[in-house]
């Protein structure tokens, strides 16, 4: 006879960390929406608001890049934590480039800084994904 063992989940990461995590995809979003507004209206002041909340973005995420840095070390270690630090690397270097192109004038950013805000929203929720999945402990012994 089979016995099994209740399947229990672990944290993946340190609740600061997806804290943090939280913070950056927040912040993203809104310059996502505030890029949308500008499209739509042209209205300098929604570029205003874009990069300020992207420039704010990348100062959370580099304190998240920072704690999966710190989950890369022997011990601590899973079996997401190195697609997402390179996914939240990834999201780093996209947003560093997308405050890069929200530095020009309001009409010379879009719409290349309209693309470049999805797709740091995008890497943003795959590596935010990475951290929130719980790995499996315990099963069919």
């Amino acid at each position: 006879m089979v016995s099994t063992a209740p399947r229990r989940y672990a944290p993946a990461f340190h609740p600061v960390h997806v804290l943090l995590l939280g913070g950056a995809l927040t912040l993203f979003l809104g310059g996502l929406l505030s890029d949308i507004g500008y499209a739509r209206t042209y209205e300098i002041q929604w570029q205003n608001f874009a990069s300020w909340l992207i420039a704010g973005a990348l100062v959370v995420n580099g304190a998240a890049l920072v704690c999966a840095l710190v989950a890369l070390l022997p011990g601590r270690r899973t079996a997401a934590a190195l697609p997402h630090f390179v996914l939240l690397l990834a999201t780093w270097i996209v947003g560093f480039f997308n405050a890069l192109m929200h530095a020009r004038d309001a009409w010379a950013s879009m719409p290349g800084g309209l693309v470049l805000s999805v797709i740091t929203v995008a890497l943003g929720l795959v590596a935010t994904f990475f951290a929130a999945r719980a790995p499996r402990i315990g099963g069919v012994e």
